[in-house]
């Protein structure tokens, strides 16, 4: 049971990768600045950086706030390509889970203490 548990998470994490480079490649939400980026970085391999944990506190706020920031640039994009009656509501809430993510990073770097 576990070994075909551990395959179709497998499938499902595939599928999942699949829809989002499709997505991408039809105008998603990543800017397209940073899809230049990661072209290029794509092109090279996975940098070495992908595999060296934050060593330090500061480290991790820092890679969690910058995870957030994505989030929230993503999610403006996706705001502001849905119906215009609908944007500034959109990017209302965007904003909103922005700060209540940001405000939760000091309890989130404390559980992964734990």
């Amino acid at each position: 049971m576990t070994r075909i548990h551990h395959i179709a998470c497998g499938l499902m994490l595939a599928c999942a990768v699949l829809s989002a480079q499709a997505q991408d490649t039809q105008g998603g939400t990543t800017p397209p600045q940073n899809a230049q980026l990661q072209k290029q970085e794509i092109a090279k391999g996975d940098p070495a950086r992908w595999y060296k944990e934050d060593a330090t506190g500061a480290e991790q706020s820092r890679t969690l706030r910058k995870e957030i920031g994505a989030a929230l640039a993503e999610a403006t994009i996706a705001c502001k390509k849905g119906p215009a009656s609908e944007r500034e509501a959109c990017l209302r809430d965007a904003r909103a889970t922005y700060k209540h993510d940001m405000d939760k990073v000091p309890q989130i770097l404390a559980e992964n203490k734990h």
